[in-house]
């Protein structure tokens, strides 16, 4: 059951990965400011969440409130970062976040990184590199610096997240969207009016709905079955899909270093989500002696 359990944590990860990778195919269409459209779809978002909820849960713990400021600062950082630097450079430097995310859990989840976990860090940063490596630039410091702290704050985010593993961390991402769009509608009183047609409604209705909505249900499923390292690994494949839209879009074929650096992380992540699905739990038996509890190894079948 165990297993089977961890098994579904993983799977809602990937689907979370996998929503998340459609807003740029979808933001491409909305010409509005980038604080707009994060404005507007986090305020949609937020409506999806609460309905889904029925029940709210906002105690206003340490975990709750600092996994919704982790969450919105991630978001507006990722925003600021892709208007001051290439948008490869912000992606590269967000996704260094399973790297920080094995420090902030060890001190504190307390949860060891496993070694395929570890392997599969150099795997998926090699294949990062190698699918933008065209794009990559320099000279772009403040906007590297913002995409670097938003990494930072992606790790302390699913750290938060999984802090909640007990109870309920939707209400964490709530909290982060109502925020998000308290700061952006704001900020956008001071930006040109965005020109709103039905194509600009749509698309800012699947982003706030599905993209937004829904990955924030599949991820608040996932993050209470798999480990805060594994969750973020995991989320590492979202920009892998993102010329598979390119090219449903608009027909646009990826180039080779695409097909390989992409292959090479969807392999790592897979790889080190199928270990860790089959690895057997850690369990604690007392021990008759000493009475103290040791743990043991249990192989589940």
């Amino acid at each position: 059951m165990e297993d089977l359990n961890k098994s579904a944590g993983i799977l809602a990860m990937a689907g979370t990965a996998f929503l998340w990778s459609i807003a740029g195919l979808f933001i491409k269409v909305i010409d509005w400011n980038p604080i707009a459209i994060a404005g507007i779809r986090s305020l949609i978002a937020s409506v999806v969440i609460f309905v889904y909820l029925k029940h709210l849960r906002i105690h206003f713990s340490f975990p709750q409130i600092a996994a919704a400021i982790a969450n919105a600062a991630t978001m507006l950082l990722f925003v600021s970062a892709n208007k001051t630097t290439t948008a490869a450079n912000a992606i590269i430097l967000q996704y260094f976040a399973p790297v920080s995310t094995v420090f902030i859990g060890a001190i504190l989840l307390k949860e060891r990184a496993r070694v395929e976990h570890i392997a599969a860090l150099p795997l998926v940063a090699a294949g990062m590199i190698l699918m933008f490596f065209d794009e990559l630039s320099g000279g772009k410091l403040l906007g590297n610096v913002l995409a670097f702290m938003s990494a930072i704050t992606f790790s302390f985010y699913f750290v938060f997240m999984r802090m909640q593993k007990d109870s309920s961390p939707l209400e964490s991402i709530l909290l982060s969207h109502w925020l998000t769009a308290g700061i952006c509608i704001l900020l956008s009183f001071f930006l040109p009016v965005p020109h709103v047609t039905p194509k600009s409604l749509v698309a800012i209705a699947v982003l706030g709905i599905v993209q937004i909505g829904l990955s924030a249900i599949l991820f608040s499923f996932a993050i209470k079955r798999v480990s805060a390292v594994q969750a973020n690994l995991i989320a590492v494949i979202e920009p892998v899909f993102n010329p598979v839209w390119v090219f449903f879009a608009i027909g646009e074929a990826p180039g080779i270093n695409t097909f390989i650096g992409g292959g090479i992380v969807i392999f790592a992540v897979t790889a080190a989500s199928i270990i860790s699905a089959r690895r057997g739990e850690e369990v604690v038996r007392p021990n008759d002696l000493a009475g103290e509890a040791k743990p043991c190894r249990q192989e589940l079948s």
